[in-house]
């Protein structure tokens, strides 16, 4: 499949290439000049319709050669590509990794293959798997990363064009980007719908969240058809506005930074063939990867892959660029509320259930107090029995 945005190009190139004049059999230097035009001119067209300058954008094809050029003004649109590898410093794992990866611990739920889980036929007929996983990783449990928060500093600085996302843990959001900065290419947990097509009722992350902590499998309350999360199951199709945007952004794409993703899942691996900006086309990879970038070739002139974790890149990248101290302020600000946040909430839950307790206690109290009452109700009326009773002994006694 990573050869197709290319053979789509090169017929673009071949239909929008004027058939070369005849050339006689005799070799002058016109005759070497005119080929070399036309080598130029073709060398050119191809360089527009792939995307590909050709010019050495950056000093150097290191760290210090990106942030230089993110510098130097001329960067004004980032997109940045990302994948669960930004999310695993939070403790939430990701899918491919050998003993730690999300597909390597699934044995307890009895699949049949670990992808089933994501399978949306499968989910269908057994949607216990997925929501039992839910439960584990649920959104709102974790933290965003130094990773998320740079991303979220981007867009502070008017840099960022948009973040490309394969994961749907939703930290994106939490670290404060808007649904507009955001390609969740693989869905997100933020809304759900019922799954029939007659219905499609939507649900917000709230009633989900309530559902899958409460062991309840989520059942829509129109039509009593399972209500799924968001999120893009193998079979299918990804959202509509992965593929519109696609189409304006990375032509405008300034600088493209992949992180936290090996790019093996399509469509979403097949950006990297998109042509980017003619005039400014760097790809920097805080991961190692391949596809549509040459990082080791001789003719390498663009491509810089940093290898390291997505936090520590964006930590040396944030200090090239002077904004170290400023990122790591934000990260700290915002830990802080999450956390405060978090306290409050368990405070108001403790408060809740402490209430329901006093109010279980007060009407166990009052039912005492009834069943007490009663009892005296019963025994009043046994005394009066007992007095009645006397009565008609004696009565007895004087007909006697």
């Amino acid at each position: 499949m990573s050869d197709v945005p290319e053979a789509s190009n090169r017929e673009e190139v071949e239909e929008n290439t004027p058939e070369p004049e005849e050339q006689s059999d005799d070799s002058s230097d016109d005759g070497e000049a005119s080929g070399d035009t036309e080598m130029d001119f073709l060398r050119n067209l191809f360089s527009k319709t792939l995307g590909i300058s050709g010019e050495k954008v950056l000093d150097e094809l290191t760290l210090e050669g990106v942030a230089s050029y993110i510098q130097s003004g001329k960067c004004k649109n980032i997109i940045c590509m990302v994948g669960a590898g930004i999310s695993t410093s939070a403790g939430i794992p990701d899918f491919r990794s050998p003993d730690t990866g999300l597909y390597a611990n699934l044995q307890k739920y009895n699949l049949p293959y670990p992808e089933a889980i994501f399978q949306i036929d499968y989910f269908k007929k057994h949607p216990e798997p997925f929501f039992a996983l839910a439960r584990e990783l649920y959104p709102g449990q974790f933290k965003p990363t130094v990773c998320h928060y740079f991303i979220k500093l981007l867009k502070d600085k008017g840099l960022l064009k948009r973040c490309y996302s394969q994961n749907i843990d939703t930290l994106e959001r939490v670290a404060g980007l808007e649904g507009e900065d955001l390609i969740e290419a693989h869905g997100t947990f933020y809304t759900s719908h019922c799954v029939s097509f007659m219905c499609r009722k939507e649900y917000d992350l709230d009633w989900m969240k309530e559902k899958i902590f409460s062991d309840d499998i989520p059942k829509c309350d129109k039509c009593s058809n399972l209500v799924k999360p968001d999120i893009v199951f193998f079979g299918e199709n990804l959202p509509k506005r992965f593929f519109t945007s696609m189409a304006m952004d990375f032509p405008r794409c300034d600088l493209l930074i992949i992180m936290g993703t090996s790019l093996q899942v399509q469509p979403f691996a097949a950006l990297t063939f998109l042509p980017l900006s003619t005039s400014a086309d760097p790809i920097l990879g805080i991961i190692s990867i391949g596809g549509g970038m040459d990082f080791d070739s001789a003719k390498a002139y663009r491509d810089v892959a940093h290898i390291s974790t997505c936090d520590d890149g964006c930590l040396e990248l944030a200090e090239l660029l002077g904004w170290k101290a400023e990122l790591e302020e934000m990260v700290k600000r915002e830990h802080e509320k999450i956390n405060s946040k978090a306290e409050e909430e368990q405070t108001n839950q403790s408060s809740g259930a402490a209430g329901k307790a006093e109010s279980g206690k007060a009407e166990s109290g009052k039912a005492e107090s009834g069943k007490a009452e009663s009892g005296k109700a019963e025994s009043g009326k046994a005394e009066s029995g007992k007095a009645g009773s006397g009565k008609a002994e004696s009565g007895k006694g004087e007909v006697e």
